[in-house]
């Protein structure tokens, strides 16, 4: 499969839908406890207690049981990567990070079965666990193979602290076999906005060149293309800023010119491309504009209602990709609704283009989302709120919600249900009023059902397509079709 978005736990995935030897290249950054204490990550846990909720955003991993059973199934496998997990256990004890580093083994072990020999693997990774990291990858893919510590390097605004400034993150690089594709990148010196400097001279077939000397001999040209200082482990590539037409809010996104860069040097046109945590989609995206296929997995919807999004704003009015795993019947809704309630309700919000609050659970306040509007360019911002319901619901969820539209001040106010509403909820809808647009008329207070929404059914309220400012629009860009100066 290509140019698919998967929907579920990459590990999953990769058994069922990936095959042996058919990636070209895999690039992940899997998300990690950025936000705790770096001796929380050594905290000893008992093992007890139950898996804690995947919530959109949280970049945290627990020793729970799904960690053991990570750990036992590395431990047992009688390979090298055994003998590491299980001394960094008699280090580390039954910790956050001996958690985070046992699940990320099995799934670098399948990263691996499924790269082909000729395929490179590029892992971002947090200071805190690089080195631990960098152990299991010898283990897996052979310290014959490791290939480079990259530093991105970037500047930000300093900030106050008694160490160094954090200015880089560290990616390091393996290939399966020495018979790995690597294109030079070089960054090229002599061209300004895009055209040489007086130095060159255009040929016949437009390339750039200027004639070199040479004590006693005879002068020979040297093209632009082929003149430029080769890439090094450091990459000087600027972080996304507050302002960029890039950002699209998401807390862990990586600029496309990164990706690109990693792309072009590890793969060819028509190769493909795997992201295991694809997040946004930064990488996913780059690989289509490069004229590469991709597969993309993450295990939140609301990523992939965000990548869903960028992808079609990028690459209007084709495309191009599919996205599995997600319901597609009321059974498939039912199932998730049971078994992952908080998954179901950031699925629902994404069938209508909806933001999930980023709230802790207990203080949403009777609101599960968002979707902002304008009616027009710099008009006034206003809002649809949205209460999802995926059990039993009944008249008094739609009176709460009404009171929530007059709190709020909200434009609408919509219930999305798994149960067909009652005539009591319906009648209590009706008497929520109307909102009046430049588009008409527009019941205040509406309810729709999982199975309407299947069929195509829509928020009566201005056109989504073009008022809807809830998640940034993607730049629009034109596909790149080859590599840029490579040698």
């Amino acid at each position: 499969m290509e140019n698919c978005l998967y929907y579920g736990d990459n590990l999953d995935i990769l058994r069922r839908y990936v095959g042996d030897e058919t990636i070209d290249l895999i690039y992940l950054d899997p998300p990690f406890n950025s936000k705790a204490t770096y001796n929380m990550l050594f905290e000893e846990h008992d093992g007890t207690k139950s898996a804690a909720q995947f919530q959109a955003f949280e970049d945290t991993w627990h020793w729970d049981h799904s960690a053991a059973a990570a750990y036992q199934e590395v431990a047992e496998r009688g390979e090298k990567i055994s003998q590491a997990i299980i001394a960094m256990r008699q280090m580390l004890g039954d910790t956050d990070m001996l958690a985070y580093l046992s699940m990320m083994a099995i799934r670098l072990i399948e990263l691996r079965r499924v790269l082909k020999p000729t395929g490179s693997i590029y892992l971002h990774c947090d200071p805190t666990a690089s080195h631990y990291l960098k152990i299991i990858m010898d283990m897996i893919f052979g310290s014959q193979f490791f290939r480079n510590e990259i530093a991105w390097s970037y500047k930000r605004y300093t900030a106050s602290s008694k160490a160094f400034q954090r200015l880089h993150d560290t990616i390091l690089y393996y290939v399966k076999s020495d018979e790995a594709i690597f294109n030079v990148i070089r960054n090229e010196y002599g061209e300004k906005s895009g055209k040489a400097d007086s130095h060159y001279k255009q040929d016949e077939s437009g390339r750039w060149y200027r004639w070199q000397k040479r004590a006693g001999k005879e002068p020979y040209k040297i093209f632009l293309s082929e003149a430029g200082r080769r890439i090094g482990d450091v990459w000087d590539i600027p972080i996304i800023n507050a302002s960029a037409k890039e950002r699209l809010g998401y807390p862990t996104q990586k600029p496309e010119t990164l990706l690109e860069r990693i792309i072009q040097a590890s793969s060819n046109p028509g190769d493909l491309v795997l992201d295991p945590f694809c997040g946004c989609g930064t990488a996913v995206v780059a690989a289509q504009k490069l004229g590469r296929r991709w597969i993309g997995i993450d295990i939140t919807h609301v990523a992939i209602t965000v990548m869903k999004k960028r992808l079609i704003d990028t690459f209007e009015p084709d495309p191009n990709f599919i996205v599995i795993g997600e319901p597609t019947t009321v059974e498939d809704a039912a199932e998730l609704a049971q078994s992952d309630p908080y998954q179901f309700q950031w699925w629902a919000l994404g069938l209508v283009g909806a933001r999930p609050i980023e709230q802790k659970k207990g203080a949403d306040k009777g609101i599960d989302g968002r979707l902002y509007f304008h009616e027009m360019d710099g008009g006034e911002t206003k809002q649809v709120i949205f209460s999802v319901k995926a059990g039993g619901t009944n008249a008094s969820h739609v009176r709460d919600l009404h009171g929530v539209i007059d709190r709020e001040n909200a434009a609408i106010g919509v219930l999305i249900t798994m149960e067909e509403p009652t005539k009591p909820m319906r009648s209590e809808a009706a008497s929520g009023g109307t909102y009046t647009s430049p588009w008409g008329v527009h019941p205040k207070l509406q309810i729709l059902t999982v199975k309407e929404l299947l069929e195509g059914k829509k928020i009566d309220m201005p056109p989504v397509h073009q008022v809807n400012v809830t998640y940034k629009r993607a730049p629009k860009q034109k596909k790149k079709g080859g590599q840029p100066e490579l040698l």
